[in-house]
Protein backbone atom coordinates (compact mmCIF):
# COMPACT_ATOMS: atom_id res chain seq x y z
CA UNK A 1 0.00 0.00 0.00
CA UNK A 2 1.42 3.61 -0.93
CA UNK A 3 -0.09 7.04 0.12
CA UNK A 4 -0.65 9.22 -2.73
CA UNK A 5 0.63 12.08 -1.40
CA UNK A 6 -0.46 14.64 -4.23
CA UNK A 7 -4.15 13.55 -3.33
CA UNK A 8 -4.28 14.48 0.52
CA UNK A 9 -3.23 18.29 -1.17
CA UNK A 10 -6.46 17.51 -3.51
CA UNK A 11 -8.46 16.11 -0.64
CA UNK A 12 -7.92 19.27 1.60
CA UNK A 13 -9.07 21.81 -1.09
CA UNK A 14 -12.44 19.44 -1.39
CA UNK A 15 -12.51 19.35 2.81
CA UNK A 16 -11.49 22.80 3.68
CA UNK A 17 -15.29 23.90 2.30
CA UNK A 18 -16.80 22.40 4.89
CA UNK A 19 -14.93 24.70 7.04
CA UNK A 20 -17.42 27.86 7.90
CA UNK A 21 -20.08 25.46 8.96
CA UNK A 22 -17.15 23.19 11.65
CA UNK A 23 -16.74 27.13 12.75
CA UNK A 24 -20.23 27.65 12.77
CA UNK A 25 -21.16 24.35 14.76
CA UNK A 26 -18.19 25.43 17.38
CA UNK A 27 -18.02 29.29 17.80
CA UNK A 28 -21.98 29.57 18.06
CA UNK A 29 -22.06 26.94 21.14
CA UNK A 30 -19.02 28.78 22.64
CA UNK A 31 -20.46 31.75 22.60
CA UNK A 32 -24.20 30.73 24.05
CA UNK A 33 -22.38 28.31 26.18
CA UNK A 34 -20.35 30.90 27.56
CA UNK A 35 -23.29 32.81 28.31
CA UNK A 36 -25.25 29.84 30.43
CA UNK A 37 -22.00 29.27 31.96
CA UNK A 38 -22.02 32.63 33.11
CA UNK A 39 -25.54 32.38 34.53
CA UNK A 40 -25.28 29.00 35.93
CA UNK A 41 -21.82 29.89 37.59
CA UNK A 42 -23.10 32.78 39.42
CA UNK A 43 -26.24 31.09 40.67
CA UNK A 44 -23.98 27.74 42.20
CA UNK A 45 -21.42 30.07 43.44
CA UNK A 46 -24.07 32.38 45.41
CA UNK A 47 -26.42 29.21 46.51
CA UNK A 48 -29.62 31.07 44.20
CA UNK A 49 -32.78 29.37 46.11
CA UNK A 50 -34.41 27.97 44.03
CA UNK A 51 -32.05 27.79 41.38
CA UNK A 52 -29.04 26.24 42.71
CA UNK A 53 -30.71 22.82 42.73
CA UNK A 54 -31.74 23.00 38.85
CA UNK A 55 -28.21 24.56 38.06
CA UNK A 56 -26.05 21.99 40.24
CA UNK A 57 -29.03 19.39 37.99
CA UNK A 58 -27.90 20.59 34.65
CA UNK A 59 -24.38 20.92 35.00
CA UNK A 60 -24.07 17.43 36.61
CA UNK A 61 -26.32 15.76 33.78
CA UNK A 62 -24.77 17.87 30.99
CA UNK A 63 -21.12 17.05 32.32
CA UNK A 64 -22.14 13.32 32.97
CA UNK A 65 -23.19 11.78 29.71
CA UNK A 66 -21.59 12.23 25.97
CA UNK A 67 -22.13 15.14 23.85
CA UNK A 68 -23.57 12.22 21.22
CA UNK A 69 -26.26 11.54 23.31
CA UNK A 70 -27.12 15.35 23.96
CA UNK A 71 -27.30 15.79 19.92
CA UNK A 72 -29.67 12.36 19.38
CA UNK A 73 -31.83 13.36 22.25
CA UNK A 74 -32.32 17.23 21.10
CA UNK A 75 -32.18 16.10 17.56
CA UNK A 76 -34.84 13.57 18.23
CA UNK A 77 -37.22 14.68 21.14
CA UNK A 78 -37.24 18.38 20.72
CA UNK A 79 -38.96 18.25 17.54
CA UNK A 80 -41.47 15.94 19.30
CA UNK A 81 -42.35 18.38 22.28
CA UNK A 82 -42.32 21.18 19.76
CA UNK A 83 -45.21 19.53 17.60
CA UNK A 84 -47.27 18.38 20.32
CA UNK A 85 -47.05 22.31 21.66
CA UNK A 86 -48.48 23.33 17.94
CA UNK A 87 -50.96 20.72 18.26
CA UNK A 88 -52.27 21.56 21.95
CA UNK A 89 -52.46 25.68 20.70
CA UNK A 90 -54.02 24.72 17.91
CA UNK A 91 -50.89 25.18 15.55
CA UNK A 92 -49.59 23.70 12.70
CA UNK A 93 -46.87 21.27 12.98
CA UNK A 94 -43.53 22.66 11.54
CA UNK A 95 -40.97 21.04 13.47
CA UNK A 96 -39.83 19.10 9.98
CA UNK A 97 -39.00 22.32 8.43
CA UNK A 98 -36.44 23.71 11.32
CA UNK A 99 -32.89 23.48 9.90
CA UNK A 100 -31.15 20.38 11.18
CA UNK A 101 -28.39 22.68 12.50
CA UNK A 102 -30.17 24.27 14.49
CA UNK A 103 -30.94 21.32 16.67
CA UNK A 104 -27.05 20.67 16.61
CA UNK A 105 -26.27 24.04 17.87
CA UNK A 106 -29.03 23.82 20.72
CA UNK A 107 -26.89 20.57 22.01
CA UNK A 108 -23.91 21.38 21.56
CA UNK A 109 -24.93 25.05 23.47
CA UNK A 110 -26.01 23.32 26.36
CA UNK A 111 -22.76 20.71 26.42
CA UNK A 112 -20.81 24.10 26.32
CA UNK A 113 -22.55 25.99 29.19
CA UNK A 114 -22.05 23.12 31.65
CA UNK A 115 -18.57 23.01 30.80
CA UNK A 116 -17.96 26.58 30.70
CA UNK A 117 -19.62 27.29 33.99
CA UNK A 118 -17.31 25.06 36.04
CA UNK A 119 -14.38 27.03 34.35
CA UNK A 120 -15.89 30.19 35.30
CA UNK A 121 -16.85 29.10 38.90
CA UNK A 122 -13.26 27.67 39.16
CA UNK A 123 -11.97 31.03 38.39
CA UNK A 124 -14.54 32.86 40.42
CA UNK A 125 -13.78 30.92 43.82
CA UNK A 126 -9.70 31.53 42.87
CA UNK A 127 -10.23 35.43 44.02
CA UNK A 128 -9.86 35.77 47.36
CA UNK A 129 -12.51 37.05 49.77
CA UNK A 130 -10.79 40.18 50.66
CA UNK A 131 -10.89 41.50 47.33
CA UNK A 132 -14.64 41.77 47.56
CA UNK A 133 -14.54 43.04 51.05
CA UNK A 134 -12.46 46.09 49.50
CA UNK A 135 -15.01 46.66 47.21
CA UNK A 136 -17.67 46.67 49.90
CA UNK A 137 -15.25 49.57 51.94
CA UNK A 138 -15.03 52.30 49.14
CA UNK A 139 -19.18 51.72 48.77
CA UNK A 140 -19.19 49.04 45.64
CA UNK A 141 -22.25 47.06 45.48
CA UNK A 142 -22.15 43.06 45.13
CA UNK A 143 -23.19 43.27 41.27
CA UNK A 144 -20.07 46.46 40.58
CA UNK A 145 -17.53 44.34 42.69
CA UNK A 146 -18.46 41.05 40.70
CA UNK A 147 -18.26 43.17 37.05
CA UNK A 148 -15.78 45.34 37.78
CA UNK A 149 -13.31 43.13 40.03
CA UNK A 150 -14.06 39.62 40.67
CA UNK A 151 -14.83 38.50 37.70
CA UNK A 152 -12.09 40.50 34.72
CA UNK A 153 -9.78 38.56 37.40
CA UNK A 154 -11.77 35.07 37.16
CA UNK A 155 -12.25 34.85 33.13
CA UNK A 156 -8.28 35.67 32.97
CA UNK A 157 -7.69 33.05 35.35
CA UNK A 158 -9.84 30.60 33.34
CA UNK A 159 -8.46 31.94 29.91
CA UNK A 160 -6.51 27.70 29.81
CA UNK A 161 -9.92 26.17 30.58
CA UNK A 162 -11.63 27.88 28.27
CA UNK A 163 -9.02 27.21 25.26
CA UNK A 164 -9.13 23.22 26.29
CA UNK A 165 -12.73 23.45 26.04
CA UNK A 166 -12.88 25.47 22.78
CA UNK A 167 -10.26 22.99 21.34
CA UNK A 168 -12.84 20.18 22.52
CA UNK A 169 -15.56 21.64 21.00
CA UNK A 170 -14.05 22.45 17.64
CA UNK A 171 -13.35 18.17 17.80
CA UNK A 172 -16.36 17.56 18.81
CA UNK A 173 -17.93 19.16 15.79
CA UNK A 174 -17.14 15.85 14.01
CA UNK A 175 -19.99 14.13 15.59
CA UNK A 176 -22.34 16.42 14.34
CA UNK A 177 -21.81 13.78 10.71
CA UNK A 178 -23.96 11.49 12.34
CA UNK A 179 -27.49 14.05 12.03
CA UNK A 180 -26.06 14.33 8.22
CA UNK A 181 -24.29 17.82 8.80
CA UNK A 182 -21.95 17.84 6.55
CA UNK A 183 -18.96 19.64 8.57
CA UNK A 184 -15.02 18.63 7.59
CA UNK A 185 -15.17 15.11 9.18
CA UNK A 186 -18.43 14.23 7.21
CA UNK A 187 -16.95 15.69 3.71
CA UNK A 188 -13.68 13.83 4.43
CA UNK A 189 -15.71 10.92 5.17
CA UNK A 190 -17.23 11.38 1.61
CA UNK A 191 -14.27 12.52 -0.13
CA UNK A 192 -12.59 9.06 1.16
CA UNK A 193 -15.65 7.14 -0.31
CA UNK A 194 -15.92 8.67 -3.65
CA UNK A 195 -11.63 8.12 -4.08
CA UNK A 196 -11.57 5.20 -1.74
CA UNK A 197 -8.63 6.92 -0.47
CA UNK A 198 -9.40 6.89 3.21
CA UNK A 199 -6.03 7.22 4.46
CA UNK A 200 -5.41 10.04 2.35
CA UNK A 201 -8.48 11.83 3.10
CA UNK A 202 -8.21 12.15 6.96
CA UNK A 203 -5.03 12.60 6.51
CA UNK A 204 -5.78 16.07 4.94
CA UNK A 205 -8.80 16.60 7.34
CA UNK A 206 -6.63 16.10 10.36
CA UNK A 207 -3.77 18.33 9.25
CA UNK A 208 -6.72 21.26 8.59
CA UNK A 209 -8.00 20.33 12.60
CA UNK A 210 -4.63 20.45 14.02
CA UNK A 211 -4.17 24.00 11.75
CA UNK A 212 -7.35 25.39 13.32
CA UNK A 213 -6.39 24.13 17.20
CA UNK A 214 -2.64 25.57 16.65
CA UNK A 215 -4.86 28.52 15.67
CA UNK A 216 -6.51 28.39 19.09
CA UNK A 217 -3.38 28.61 21.09
CA UNK A 218 -2.09 30.95 19.14
CA UNK A 219 -4.83 33.08 19.62
CA UNK A 220 -5.33 32.37 23.58
CA UNK A 221 -1.82 32.65 24.88
CA UNK A 222 -1.68 36.15 23.07
CA UNK A 223 -5.04 36.99 24.93
CA UNK A 224 -3.79 35.54 27.97
CA UNK A 225 -0.77 37.92 28.09
CA UNK A 226 -2.80 40.64 27.12
CA UNK A 227 -5.48 40.08 30.13
CA UNK A 228 -2.73 39.37 32.60
CA UNK A 229 -0.49 42.09 31.99
CA UNK A 230 -1.52 43.83 35.64
CA UNK A 231 0.32 41.28 37.45
CA UNK A 232 3.64 42.40 35.83
CA UNK A 233 3.14 45.63 36.57
CA UNK A 234 1.75 47.05 32.61
CA UNK A 235 1.26 46.11 29.44
CA UNK A 236 3.90 44.87 27.18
Amino acid sequence: MTIDIPFIWTASLEIIKALPLTLLLTVIPLFSGFLIGLLVALIRVYEVKGLSAVANGYVSFFRGTPIIMHIMLIYFGLPLLIDKAADKFGFEAFSQLIPISIFVLIALSLSAGAYLSEAIRSGIVSISNGQMEAAYSVGMSTFQAMIRIVLPQALAQSIPNFTNISIGFLHTTSIAFIVSQKELTAAANIVASTNLKFLEAFIAAGIIYWGLTIFIESFSSLVEKKVKAYNRGGVR
